[in-house]
């Protein structure tokens, strides 16, 4: 809007000279008209010339707005309108006449405080970078003499027509427009009509026109400037706030010291503002998460540290003891719960930041479930049973294989783990609208409802009571707490979810997974 404003007078210049040349060649045609019915009424009176062309500007008296004159074939001028009348000789004179309109007191626009101030470019530019300009002529061309043998006479004379714009300068500068029709008697050209006007009137309006303009640039001037504050104080402010907010929000450690303001107003900055404190809420959740984690990582790996050390001095001390080799055994033991631990705590890094890039295939989940039980079944179940329920139609995903492996792989371990020597796990698997839904359940202790909302927290693990007595279980120390973690992060990151909850009758745990079809 405002660089419309700009281009306003550039368009209103070009529309004013557009509109001059269309009111100049209406008052050309306008003369040419009445030349010609005046010269149609002389045809044929070439003895009576004077007396008749005096006879019918007497009868046109005021009803004509231009100066008539008629001149025979010499020039001469035989009659003119602006000597019949004295009221006439006053008005029609080329010099700039008074209009109707006007009164005494009126003043003239192109005087107006408003129009001064307008064209003060136009005038600075004419008194400073303009180039001379020659000296006009001065008041009416054919003043003080009663032949009249201009160009556009001679031209009429000559038996065509013609016509003529002249500026003058009479005090202030006029432009008049000279047109001239021959008088015909017969084939012979007898004289000529010669019309003129003055184009005061045209540039009275042009005046008018040009003032009303400047108005309407004004209020455009108003309407940009009013339309530029709201924009400052509604969108510039705003974001100026937001941009200060977001400096402040981070010291130079790299660690958030605050939030952004919730804002009231519900445009599309608020909304931006929204969606930044949004974003910072979660950066501030992530940065404690990894703080957290780092803390979780260093504390699971005290105590393997602490144990090997111990082992260590003890081993030192008994050199050649009954009990070398247990502590050996337990040194062992440590470093392998170590490299479980940090090897998961690597692979759920790599999910973290790099699951999206990872490469997807269209795969048939029953078929992948099947090859995950069959590598179980050849690692063998230690009295266990494994039992697949499968839809006849294929449930296609379109996900790594890998990780959906992996998280096939945690599920049934995890379910193995818990169940006593005998017990069945089951894996079913069907569709639920959109989704692939895979359920697993064992016939264990069941998950305990204090322990519900933890069961996915990385390096939470629980070992029931009883469980290290049984023999056929694991020992609960090969659980390291990150394998239902990794579940959970593989499937949210597919856009999944995961859930646990125990079973009704026969006791034992359910978990849930929901991966998109295909």
């Amino acid at each position: 809007f405002n660089l419309l404003i700009v281009f306003l007078p550039v368009a209103a210049v070009l529309y004013l000279d557009t509109y001059e040349r269309q009111l100049l060649r209406s008052l050309e045609h306008a003369l040419i008209q009445q030349g010609r019915v005046l010269a149609s009424a002389l045809s044929g009176t070439d003895i009576r010339l004077a007396e008749e062309a005096e006879r019918v500007l007497r009868q046109l008296e005021r009803r004509q707005e231009a100066r008539i004159r008629v001149v025979d074939a010499r020039g001469r001028l035989l009659a003119d309108s602006s000597r019949l009348e004295p009221e006439l000789r006053v008005r029609e004179t080329d010099k700039i006449p008074r209009t109707a309109e006007a009164g005494p007191a009126d003043t003239p626009v192109e005087q107006s405080l408003l129009y001064t101030i307008a064209s003060f470019p136009v005038r600075a530019y004419r008194r400073t970078l303009r180039a001379p300009q020659p000296p006009l002529q001065g008041g009416e061309f054919y003043a003080n003499t009663d032949i009249l043998l201009g160009e556009e006479v001679e031209e009429a004379l000559a038996g065509r027509y013609g016509a003529v714009t002249r500026i003058s300068s009479g005090g202030q500068r006029s432009v008049n427009l000279y047109s001239a029709i021959p008088i015909r008697d017969q084939t012979e050209v007898v004289g000529a009509v010669l019309v003129s006007q003055s184009t005061y009137r045209i540039l009275r309006d042009l005046y008018e026109l040009r003032l009303q303009i400047f108005r309407v640039f004004l209020l455009s001037v108003i309407a940009a400037a009013t339309i530029s504050l709201l924009v400052s104080t509604t969108i510039a402010g705003p974001l100026r706030r937001l941009r200060r907010q977001a400096l402040r929000i981070m010291d130079r450690h790299g660690r958030l010291t605050g939030s952004f303001d919730l804002p009231r107003q519900k445009d599309e900055i608020g909304d931006l503002a929204r969606a930044l404190k949004r974003l910072t809420e979660n950066l501030a959740r992530q940065l404690g998460y990894s703080e957290t984690f780092a803390a979780d990582v260093s504390h699971e790996l005290k105590n393997p540290l602490a144990s090997i050390r111990t082992a260590s001095e003890l081993v030192r001390q008994e050199a050649d003891g009954p009990r070398r080799g247990e502590l050996l055994t337990l040194v062992e033991h440590e470093v392998a719960r170590m490299e479980k631990l940090l090897s998961g705590v690597r692979e759920i890094s790599r999910i973290d930041a790099h699951l999206a890039e990872e490469t997807r295939a269209e795969i048939d989940l029953r078929e992948l479930a099947e090859q995950v039980i069959a590598a179980f079944r050849l690692r063998g179940l230690g009295g266990r049973r494994l039992a697949l329920s499968a839809p006849a139609a294929p449930l296609k995903i379109c996900l790594s294989p890998e990780r959906v492996c992996q998280v096939l792989e945690n599920l049934l371990d995890n379910a193995l783990s818990f169940s006593p020597q005998g017990g069945l796990v089951e894996i079913d698997l069907s569709r639920a609208g959109d989704e692939a839904l895979i359920r697993v359940r064992d016939r264990g202790s069941g998950l305990p409802p204090e322990h519900m909302g933890q069961i996915f927290e990385r390096f939470f693990s629980y070992s029931p009571a009883g469980r290290r007595a049984d023999a056929a279980c694991r020992p609960a120390d090969d659980h390291s707490g990150l394998g239902l973690s990794i579940v959970k992060s593989v499937v949210e990151g597919y856009g999944g979810g995961v859930s646990a909850r125990n079973r009704g009758g026969g006791g034992g745990a359910c978990f849930e997974v929901r991966l998109p079809l295909a």
